[in-house]
């Protein structure tokens, strides 16, 4: 029997693996380097001026003490009520950001909570502060 050759068809794809993997570690490489890079500072002196004005923040503050004891600003206030607190607050302000401010042995749920009633409340931006330590001012 005659036997007929067959066309292999030629696919002229391009494989593109390589290149996505190339781009993710690039990718990768720009965001985790990003972090470490610190922008130069520049120290100058400014002219003194009799007309300025302070710059004002508008940030509020919740203090969260290692017994558990919730501050806003100065004042005590209980987890139920921060929430409507903090939308009094931050209704008086016009770009308002609240820093959180909490002992290091603090419960971590009270915490979270805290953050809960924070968004809950409507604020734009919010920033847990921390103490840097001794080994980062090194890098």
């Amino acid at each position: 029997m005659l036997e007929f050759a067959r066309r292999r068809k030629n696919h002229q794809h391009i494989n593109l693996t390589p290149l996505v993997d190339v781009v993710f570690l690039l990718l990768l490489f720009f965001m985790l380097t990003a972090h470490f890079v610190k922008a130069p500072a520049i120290r100058i002196a400014l002219p003194d001026s009799k007309t300025a004005e302070p710059e004002v923040k508008e940030e509020v503050l919740i203090t969260v003490a290692k017994d558990g004891s919730l501050f806003l600003d100065q004042d005590p206030v209980m987890l139920t009520g921060l929430q409507y607190s903090l939308q009094v607050k931050l209704e008086k302000l016009k770009k308002p950001t609240v820093r959180i401010k909490a002992d290091r042995e603090a419960r971590l749920g009270l915490i979270v909570n805290v953050v809960d009633e924070v968004r809950l409340a409507g604020a734009g931006a919010f920033s847990i502060e921390t103490e840097r330590t001794r080994d980062q001012e090194a890098l």
